[in-house]
């Protein structure tokens, strides 16, 4: 969802049947693991996708099929 863009934690919560305390903890986890971060706004807080880590990830998975997309072998 965050790769569109910014959203509150209201906005994410309404995809989920989860209580808002739930979808804050889960918020807290993937900022403390630097997968996303925060803006404040007024009263909102805004989160977004932490694109450089989400692209060391995927570095990092590409070395297990040889840096080959797909997996596919040449």
């Amino acid at each position: 969802m965050l790769r569109k863009g910014k959203m509150s934690a209201g906005e994410i919560g309404q995809h989920f049947d989860m209580t808002g305390a739930t979808i804050s903890y889960h918020l807290s986890q993937l900022k403390k693991a630097g997968l996303i971060s925060e803006t404040k706004y007024k009263n909102y807080i805004y989160y977004e996708i932490n694109v450089s880590v989400i692209e060391e990830i995927m570095l990092w998975f590409s070395q297990f099929n040889g840096g080959k997309e797909d997996g596919k072998k040449e």
